[in-house]
């Protein structure tokens, strides 16, 4: 059973408040511009959370209160989501990625990404896609991760411009900002480390050290950074 969009229905309340119409008025509206029929009972459950609109009532919920569907959703988490905030339809997306219909809702309805690299920038600029989301929803954690790891403990130089290639909407700049930081916290983690580990020991902290558990969440490490820069 596919879930529904996590619904904003503060917002929707909101936006209905501030044109001045009645839930009556909002279901006349949904029915007359986008044949979708519900009753006032049902946009008032919707605004006190008592249910959430499907697909096809967000759609036509929006276009009554003349809003975008994305100022109806709150944070989408999965690509159908993303693609329901933007009130695009499975089927153009799929033709704008020039991929089967059949394999673009396998996609959605799995969560497995299955198209190519120029599929993934052209999803990511159609869908409107956070960098993070871009990375997560087109199944790259673990390449970008192994990047992150070579770049905070070789030569983060090296590694400016296939990470930038994964996230062209973050500039160069930035991208060295974050890299160079990584590798800065990294090795003064190690440096830490190995001043407090006992070399007489057998039980010398090694795989454990502080920067071993640094690299180990590289991904956060990067997304802070990101957020922060």
């Amino acid at each position: 059973m596919r879930q529904s969009p996590p619904f904003d229905a503060d917002a929707a309340r909101r936006l209905r408040q501030a044109l001045g119409m009645t839930e009556a008025q909002v279901a006349d509206g949904m029915a007359a511009s986008y044949g979708v029929r519900v009753g006032p009972e049902t946009v008032r459950a919707w605004e006190h959370r008592d249910g959430t609109p499907g697909s096809a009532e967000l759609t036509a919920l929006a276009g009554a209160l003349w809003c975008d569907p994305s100022e109806l959703i709150g944070t989408p988490r999965t690509l159908r989501e993303h693609r329901l905030a933007t009130g695009l339809p499975q089927p153009d997306v799929a033709m704008r990625l020039g991929m089967p219909f059949t394999e673009y809702e396998r996609v959605e309805r799995t969560g497995l990404w299955t198209g190519t690299e120029r599929q993934a920038a052209v999803l990511a600029e159609l869908l409107r896609l956070p960098p993070r989301a871009r990375i997560a929803l087109t199944g790259r954690e673990a390449e970008l991760a192994g990047l992150l790891r070579s770049a905070a403990s070789v030569r983060w130089q090296a590694y400016v411009r296939p990470v930038h290639r994964m996230l062209p909407s973050l500039t160069k700049r930035r991208v060295e900002r974050v890299l160079e930081r990584l590798h800065d916290e990294y090795h003064r983690r190690s440096f830490v480390s190995l001043s407090w580990i006992d070399t007489n020991s057998e039980t010398a902290r090694g795989p454990a050290d502080a920067g071993h558990r640094y690299l180990d969440g590289i991904e956060a490490h990067f997304w802070e950074l990101i957020d922060r820069t």
